[in-house]
Order: C-alpha cells, then sequence, then structure tokens
C-alpha cells in the first residue's frame, strides 16, 4: 500500500487532477485497511481511462497578458477544517499546485479561505521573485482569485473580535496587496480552478477543470 501510494504521489507531477485523492489515501499509510485499498485501486481505474493523459505546457503566446502570474486559492472547511489547496499560473499554464493539511485547524470558514490565500500569496511572491532573479521581473500585479468573505477581510484594515486570529495571513496579504503585487479578484464556485484540489467532485466537472488547467490526452 505504502509503495503504491508513493508512486501515485509521484505521478501527480503530470496528473495534477489525483492530488486530492493521492493527499487523501495518504493519511492512512501506518495502518491501511481494505476500504483504502480499495480506494487506491479506484484511482488506478480513473487513470487507466485515460493513460496518455498529462499537463501540458503550451508556448507561443500572442496575448500580452501572458507573461500574467495569476493564482487560486480554495479550502473546504466543512468537509475537512484542515485541508487547503491552491493553484498558480504562468502565461496560462500551470507551473505549481498544493492540496495538503495545515498545521493548525480552521474555526470557521473564512478563516480556513484565508490561511489558502496567504499560503498562495507566498507562492506568487516567490514566482515573482525567482522571474526578477531570472531578469523578467513583473510589471503587472499577480491576480489572486479568491472567495467573497476572505477578499474582503484581506482588504478590510480593521480587525474585530471575531478576527484577531487570523491577524498575521490578514497582514501578510494586505501588504502584498498594498505595494501592488498582487490583485485580489472574487470568483465564482464555478470557475474556481483549485476545486479540484479540495474536494471530491463528480466526472463532468473534472473532466472541465482538467480541461481549464491544461490537461490533455495525447491518443485523444
Amino acid at each position: 500500500y505504502r509503495r503504491l501510494v508513493g508512486k501515485l504521489n509521484y505521478l501527480t507531477i503530470t496528473r495534477p487532477d489525483i492530488s486530492f485523492a493521492i493527499s487523501v489515501v495518504s493519511q492512512f499509510k501506518s495502518a491501511p485497511r481494505t476500504l483504502h485499498w480499495q480506494a487506491i485501486l479506484q484511482i488506478i481505474r480513473y487513470l487507466k481511462r485515460a493513460p496518455g493523459q498529462g499537463h501540458l505546457h503550451i508556448s507561443g503566446y500572442s496575448d500580452p497578458d501572458a507573461s500574467e502570474v495569476a493564482g487560486y486559492s480554495d479550502a473546504n472547511w466543512a468537509g475537512c477544517p484542515i485541508n487547503r489547496c491552491y493553484c498558480v499560473f504562468l502565461g496560462g499554464n500551470l507551473v505549481s499546485w498544493k492540496s495538503k493539511k495545515q498545521l493548525i485547524v480552521s474555526r470557521s470558514n473564512v478563516e480556513a479561505e484565508n490561511q489558502a490565500m496567504a499560503n498562495v500569496s507566498g507562492e506568487l511572491q516567490w514566482i515573482r521573485m525567482l522571474l526578477a532573479e531570472i531578469g523578467l521581473p513583473m510589471q503587472r500585479s499577480s491576480i489572486l482569485h479568491c472567495d467573497n468573505s476572505a477578499m474582503h477581510i484581506a482588504s478590510n484594515p480593521v480587525f474585530h473580535e471575531r478576527t484577531k486570529h487570523i491577524e498575521v495571513d490578514c497582514h501578510f496579504v494586505r501588504e502584498k496587496v498594498k505595494c501592488g503585487n498582487i490583485q485580489l479578484v472574487h470568483t465564482r464556485s464555478e470557475e474556481q480552478l483549485a476545486d479540484i484540489f479540495t474536494k471530491p467532485i463528480r466526472s463532468a466537472r473534472i473532466s472541465y477543470l482538467c480541461n481549464k488547467l491544461g490537461l490533455f490526452d495525447m491518443y485523444a
């Protein structure tokens, strides 16, 4: 079981669509049961449906926004209070993604969204610094697509009792917004690309998000 989980985890480098499933089955490596083994087999069956599918980077953009760095953050507090995820695009190509547990447990959906937003803000900042280091500095703000309530708190300079415990995350995001490195944009749930890293979703939704993430089947 552990060996197979490790191999599937390595496969997420080119198959980000299974990241959430792998993060779930990885939690039971110490004492797996029959149910967990069946879940592993279900993941393998899903992969066998399209063995040629994978992450494809597309070059040759003529769009002036081709060099734009954009991120999506999401959290499924109702489903899992400590699971956060994000994905980052550079020039329309998916370059970074993560689905993992946080070190602390959130007490509300807003707190969960803010922690996820702080995580992707750090990743966006790192990518901007990397591009600047290799001589490709970003002239425009990076777009961060997030939840409406989280965006409101990050943009609001006044804290109150209910948000004191998330001050550090909010201050970090607010600082990046204030200096112009990040621009917060509200995104509807239907257009939230980070959904696939956060929770189990239906097959039609998976196909839609895979297409948006740049996953293509070379045999199709």
